[in-house]
């Protein structure tokens, strides 16, 4: 239910700083026709930080309703239906996330195939402490788990024999991880650990996408696909290495600022949101707005 292209949604705000409904709406449409195989709600690229529990709630539900009452329809080699979704439930509070995943239970049950938990930061957990995080959250979680690993933001690498010991230990709920070390050879070496296990690798970076699907990975979780998810959508399907190539300056620039802030530029540019991010992140710079918008993509 989760190979294949999956966007990491943004949150669109307005200029009062509220949730922005109309814009995700319109954001969810270019999504749900537009090839993506499942969406991402309230990760990184969602800003979730920065929002309340009550706006993570109504951003939830408001999702939810929409991919309900808007089934995407059958193409070719890929069958219609209401997509699936990937909540982000993390942080670097064991405890509070296994407390988060008890409240969320009969929400997660009815609405979302998994979730997509991240490795504790700041605290910067040696790998035992990373391994008894997880095997608490997959005890806690009512619904499978993916793992993700981004030690940019993080400040921790989990390595592929933590992934395997956590895979081990609950191989009834941890279904895969979303790599985004971007160390393409600690990606082939997971891959390769993980052999017949059937879990999941799958990358977290747009550039690299189709060299770990090459080596057996299982998709993208994209930023990029918020505004190209056609193009991302033949890109991991295809494997489409040259349509990828071309595609290499605008990744660059997307997060040359940081994430979502180059995203959020490119959907102001095509109209779907404002330009609007909480603090502390910046709307882009006036220079990467100019430089986004002189750069031509030609699938």
């Amino acid at each position: 239910m989760i190979k294949g292209l999956g966007t990491a949604l943004i949150t669109p705000f307005d200029a009062n700083g509220k949730v922005d409904y109309e814009a995700l709406a319109r954001l969810l449409d270019t999504q749900l026709t537009g090839f993506v195989d499942y969406l991402v709600v309230l990760g990184t690229t969602g800003e979730a930080a920065t929002l309340t529990p009550e706006e993570k709630k109504e951003v939830r539900q408001f999702i939810v309703h929409y991919v309900h009452t808007h089934p995407v329809p059958s193409l070719e080699g890929k069958p219609g239906g209401v997509i699936p979704l990937v909540l982000g439930v993390g942080g670097n509070n064991t405890a509070a996330v296994c407390t988060e995943l008890a409240a969320l239970k009969e929400e997660l049950e009815q609405n979302f195939t998994a979730i997509l938990s991240v490795c504790p930061y700041y605290n910067k957990p040696n790998q035992e402490g990373l391994y008894q995080h997880f095997c608490k959250v997959a005890e806690a979680s009512p619904i499978p788990v993916v793992l993700y690993n981004v030690p940019g933001r993080t400040g921790v690498n989990l390595l592929p024999e933590t992934v395997m010991r956590i895979y081990e230990a609950h191989p009834d709920k941890i279904i895969g991880i979303k790599e985004a070390s971007g160390n393409v050879e600690q990606i082939k070496s997971l891959i390769g650990l993980s052999g017949e296990a059937g879990l999941l690798v799958i990358s977290g970076d747009d550039g690299i996408a189709c060299e770990v699907m090459q080596a057996g990975g299982a998709g993208l979780i994209s930023v990029a696909s918020n505004a190209f998810p056609e193009d991302f959508w033949h890109i991991v399907h295809a494997q489409d290495a040259t349509l990828q190539a071309r595609y290499a300056e605008m990744i660059r620039l997307l997060f040359a600022e940081g994430n979502p802030v180059g995203i959020k530029a490119v959907l102001t540019q095509k109209g779907i949101i404002q330009n609007y991010l909480r603090l502390p992140l910046v709307p882009s710079s006036k220079e990467l707005e100019e430089k986004i918008k002189g750069l031509e993509v030609k699938g």
